[in-house]
Order: C-alpha cells, then sequence, then structure tokens
C-alpha cells in the first residue's frame, strides 16, 4: 500500500523544536535569539550533527540536511522583515533620510568596496575577482541588523537610523552588483556603460510603477476585502501583495527584499497599517529564524579548524575595516561619536547578498572554487559573530557617551527650555504622549516633552511643539528639562520595563516628585506603585470603564447614573490596588 508523508516533514518540526523550545531556552539566559537560532542551525545542520548521521542513524532524525530547501523557504524571513521595516516608515519619512541613504550608504558601500578589493588583489585574486569581493563584502546583513534593532527598539533611534540608511542603499546596489558580475563573466566589450545605464532604467521603471500601481491599487483592494469581513481574505490579499511586489522585483534583477519594502511603505500610508502589522509579525519572526538557522547550517567547522589563523584573520580584519570606514563616514554627516562607533561595528559583518554574488561568480569562473568558499565560511561567520559584537559596541558606546555629555550638554537642545518652573515633564511623545501634549496646550499648561523615536520628535519639532529626543531614563537628561522644578512627570511610553526603570531613577533622585505612570495592568500597576509612583493609570482599567459606561448609556440608563457607577468601579478597583500594594 503506497503511504504518503508530509515533505520536509523531519526538518519542520526540527525548526519548530528550536522556535519553540531552544531559543527561548536562550532567551531566558539573556542570549540574543539571533544567536540562539545561529547556534542551533550550526548543531543540526549538516556539518554539526550530521557528520556522524551515517555512523549513527538514530541522529538523522535531529538533522536538516536539505539545506538548499531551508535556504529557499528561509528568504521569505528577509522579505518579511523588510516588509515589516517599510510598514513601520512612511514615504515622507524615507525622503527625509535621502541625505543619508543616497550620500552615507553610497560612499560608504564604494569606499569599503574600493579597500576590501585592493586587499584582494593584493593577495594575488584577479582583478575581476577582486572587484568581486570588494563589492559584495561591502553589503551588510539587512535581515541580522535589523532584527537585532527591532529587538533592542532601536529602529527608530539615531543608530537604527543610520544603519537602516546604509542598507536601504546597500539593498538598491543590488542591480548594478549582479550586473556587473554578468559583464565581469561574459568579458563584454565597449558596450558595458550602456548596458549599466539600460538596467539602472529599467531598475527605476519597476520601482516607479510598482510605487504608482500601489497608489491606485492597494486601498480600494483592501478597502473591498475589508467589507467582506473576513480575516482569511485579508491575510491572504496582504500576502498577496508581499510576495507579488517580492516577486515583481526579483523577476527584473532587483532584489526581491526591496520589492517587500515598497510594498510595506505603500501600506504604510493606508489605514489598514496596524491590522496588517498583527496579522504578519508572527510569519516574519518565524521565517526570520529559519534564516538565521541556515546561515548557521551552512558553516563547515572542519574548514574553519583546518585554516583557523586564516578565516580568524579575515573575520577581524572584515569588520575593522568596515567598522572603520562606517564610523568615520557617521562623524562626516553629523552623528556623533558613540553612535557612529556603533553604527560602524553593527554594520562590519558580511551580508546574506555575498552568497548570492559569490555563488554566481564561481560558476561564471571569475573567482576561484578555494577562494569562493573560504569567504562565504567568512562572511557567514562574521554573521554569527555579529550579535556578540553588537552586545559589546552598545556597551562600549554608552561608556563613550557619559564624557561625551559632559562636554556638549546641548545635544538634544534642552538648553531652550531655561528656567521653566510648574511645567509638565512628558516622557514619552507616541499616541498616548500626542493626545495628551493637545489637552494640555487647550488648559494653556506648560509643558515638556521627550521621546526617543527620532521620526516623532521630527515631526513634532516641525509643528513648533516642544518635544526633544533622548532617553527619559537618563537623569541628567531630565534635569536639563528642569524635573527638579516640574509640578508632574508623566510617564506614558508602552514600554513597561522602561517606564519602571524611569520610576525607580527618578525616586531616588528627586523623592517629592509626583508620577503618574501608564500601567498595562493590575500587576504592572503595583510594581510601579511598589517604585514609588505616585499615581498609576490602568489601560485596561480605563479601556474598561470606558466600554462599561457606553454600554449603559446605549441600554438606557441615564449619564449620571452610568458616570457614578463606573467612578464607583474606578474607586473599588483603586483601593483593591492600594491594598494589593499595602
Amino acid at each position: 500500500m503506497e503511504t504518503h508523508a508530509i515533505p520536509h516533514l523531519r526538518e519542520i518540526v526540527l525548526f519548530l523544536v528550536a522556535a519553540g523550545i531552544v531559543v527561548p531556552m536562550f532567551h531566558r539566559l539573556r542570549i540574543s535569539p539571533v544567536l540562539g537560532y545561529l547556534i542551533v542551525g550550526g548543531v543540526v545542520g549538516p556539518y554539526g550533527l550530521g557528520l556522524w548521521a551515517g555512523e549513527l542513524p538514530w541522529l538523522q532524525y535531529m538533522v536538516i540536511s536539505d539545506l538548499a530547501g531551508v535556504q529557499a523557504l528561509a528568504e521569505l524571513g528577509v522579505i518579511f522583515l523588510l516588509f515589516m521595516i517599510g510598514l513601520e516608515l512612511s514615504l515622507d519619512r524615507l525622503w527625509a533620510m535621502r541625505r543619508l541613504v543616497f550620500g552615507m550608504g553610497s560612499l560608504q558601500i564604494l569606499a569599503s568596496a574600493s579597500v576590501i578589493g585592493l586587499i584582494a588583489w593584493e593577495f594575488g585574486n584577479s582583478p575581476a575577482a577582486s572587484i568581486v569581493l570588494g563589492a559584495c563584502l561591502a553589503l551588510s546583513s539587512t535581515a541580522i541588523v535589523m532584527q537585532l534593532l527591532v529587538e533592542r527598539r532601536e529602529v527608530a533611534s539615531p543608530l537604527g537610523r543610520s544603519s537602516f540608511s546604509i542598507l536601504l542603499m546597500q539593498d538598491l546596489a543590488v542591480v548594478p552588483i549582479l550586473f556587473l558580475v554578468g559583464v565581469l563573466g561574459a568579458k563584454t566589450g565597449g558596450e558595458v556603460g550602456l548596458s549599466l545605464f539600460l538596467a539602472l532604467l529599467k531598475a527605476l521603471v519597476v520601482i516607479v510603477g510598482i510605487y504608482l500601481g500601489g497608489r491606485l491599487l492597494l486601498r480600494p483592494l483592501y478597502r473591498m476585502v475589508a467589507r467582506s469581513d473576513n480575516a482569511e481574505m485579508f491575510m491572504a490579499a496582504t500576502l498577496l501583495i508581499i510576495v507579488g511586489a517580492a516577486s515583481i522585483t526579483g523577476a527584473t534583477g532587483l532584489s526581491m527584499a526591496l520589492g517587500a519594502f515598497l510594498a510595506g511603505l505603500l501600506l504604510a500610508e493606508t489605514e489598514f497599517r496596524h491590522q496588517i502589522e498583527v496579522d504578519i509579525e508572527p510569519f516574519k519572526g518565524l521565517l526570520l529564524g529559519l534564516f538565521f538557522m541556515s546561515v548557521g547550517m551552512g558553516i563547515d567547522y572542519r574548514v574553519v579548524a583546518d585554516a583557523f589563523g586564516w578565516i580568524a584573520a579575515s573575520v577581524v580584519g572584515l569588520f575593522v575595516i568596515k567598522s572603520i570606514i562606517t564610523a568615520l563616514l557617521c562623524l562626516l554627516f553629523g552623528l556623533p561619536r558613540h553612535t557612529a562607533l556603533e553604527t560602524g561595528l553593527l554594520l562590519g559583518q558580511g551580508g546574506e547578498f555575498a552568497f548570492v554574488v559569490v555563488g554566481l561568480a564561481m560558476n561564471l569562473g571569475l573567482v576561484p572554487g578555494e577562494v569562493g568558499q573560504f569567504m562565504l565560511i567568512v562572511t557567514g561567520l562574521t554573521m554569527v559573530v555579529t550579535p556578540l559584537v553588537a552586545a559589546s559596541a552598545s556597551r562600549l558606546a554608552r561608556s563613550l557617551e557619559r564624557p561625551l555629555q559632559v562636554e556638549r550638554p546641548k545635544d538634544d537642545d534642552l538648553s531652550s527650555v531655561g528656567e521653566l518652573q510648574g511645567h509638565v515633564l512628558v516622557a514619552g511623545f507616541g499616541r498616548v504622549g500626542c493626545l495628551l501634549a493637545r489637552v494640555l496646550d487647550a488648559d494653556g499648561i506648560p509643558y515638556v516633552a521627550i521621546d526617543n523615536s527620532v521620526f516623532d520628535v521630527a515631526e513634532a519639532r516641525m509643528a513648533g511643539l516642544p518635544v526633544y529626543f533622548g532617553d527619559a531614563s537618563r537623569i541628567e537628561l531630565l534635569r536639563r528639562a528642569n524635573a527638579e522644578k516640574a509640578s508632574l512627570l508623566v510617564l506614558t511610553m508602552d514600554d513597561a520595563e522602561a517606564v519602571e526603570s524611569v520610576v525607580q531613577r527618578v525616586r531616588a533622585e528627586w523623592p517629592d516628585l509626583r508620577i503618574l505612570a501608564r500601567a498595562r495592568d493590575v500587576r504592572h500597576a503595583a510594581q510601579l506603585m511598589d517604585q514609588g509612583a505616585t499615581e498609576v493609570i490602568q489601560e485596561t482599567l480605563e479601556a474598561g470603564l470606558q466600554l462599561s459606561g457606553r454600554v449603559l448609556s446605549l441600554v438606557g440608563t441615564p449619564e449620571e447614573v452610568a458616570h457614578r457607577r463606573t467612578e464607583a468601579q474606578r474607586e473599588q478597583e483603586m483601593a483593591a490596588l492600594r491594598e494589593l500594594v499595602g
């Protein structure tokens, strides 16, 4: 009797074990999930336990041997990541970053490619091979860097903004680099300039076509789907947009991730953005984890052991070259020293695109097989150590930032606050903080707001609002905002750990300052009260009371009675909270 099995079932089970059990264990040990996936990939891959699977048959159930199939599926993780990044941005915000994207990003690629190419040529590679190696190793790993920034909630910080600008330009450089490899491999003659121009023109036409088509079709499409009130159709439409845009750019020689990014940018302008974000987040996380595992699986540690000295020197050398070039360019474009240093180290690795370019170059005979394999191993190892380098870079940047705060106290321009006193100090200028500011403005109550989102602060400053960039947990920053003379500190951030950190530090520094904090639920509220918050506003409680009041009104209860009942319930809940804190 013929039996049927699900294709790649063993690989799927092993991946889910990693995602659902092993990586969370790494997370509890404060090890980055990215590093966890890389380590697990190395263990279950063909160069880990797979080396003994022939001698120990039971190990075959713990090994992923179909590396090519896994890598093909894992590429979807990078596509979904770039889509989510585009969804968090907007065309206006992207245009505001054009100086960093096209200026600093282009210079980083050209400078890094030139230096790396010259070194490759000095080691005896042909001019064509040196050009290819320089071009592909100049690019960094969008997947790893952006995931680390997302985990640390730093996508909108100066570090995230500078890193993303360079990474976006690197994605745009995919077309000319692939074209260059094709030209060098074909050994064509004098029509190279014209062919390059035509290739770039085609890329521009594709990008403009996606933009115009998206502006015309996306909103009507989603409104039609939303009217059906069918969650499956909504999800199907979203997946179609992501994969469709990625397929269009991929078919025309562009990066597939770039197409997904453009789709995200277009959908960020619609009213469906937040629902899409919630629907896609699990897909992005799981598929990106599979991508990191595929990188770990592709490293043959036997080769690493045989040529450990050269490989280690190459890994360190690549980080040093790219980090120095990137950091110097960040300084040239006006970024502070600690941000420049951290950006340089964060972008020092090779990228996933190197696997594509080097593989193509080896097939065309441009790069010798042994050189290509060596550089692929170096690239993979730089990606593996990136989480560790990023953690060290963050600590180094913080230590460098402290003396800079003494030398240059004007970096947030809070000197303009002057002798303001009796004001409300607002930490967090997202949707809640912005609404609070409108209410304070309407009553003529002075306030100063601090937020760590470059985009939100820039928009608020353009509107003439007293909003400043910075980390509200830094006491010196709050002191420059005259926190000791403020009538009240309001914490509106949606990051529970950040709110607790600010409450603890502020209460230790200014015991008499009143603190009103936003809490997620009763447990979080109790923790904040224990740590020194004067009063807390529970999101779940207030939402429930608002809903209850409206329900009473709609079923015919007089407004005054409904108000009294909800107020009585609020007092009862607050009394229970005070008793819990005790």
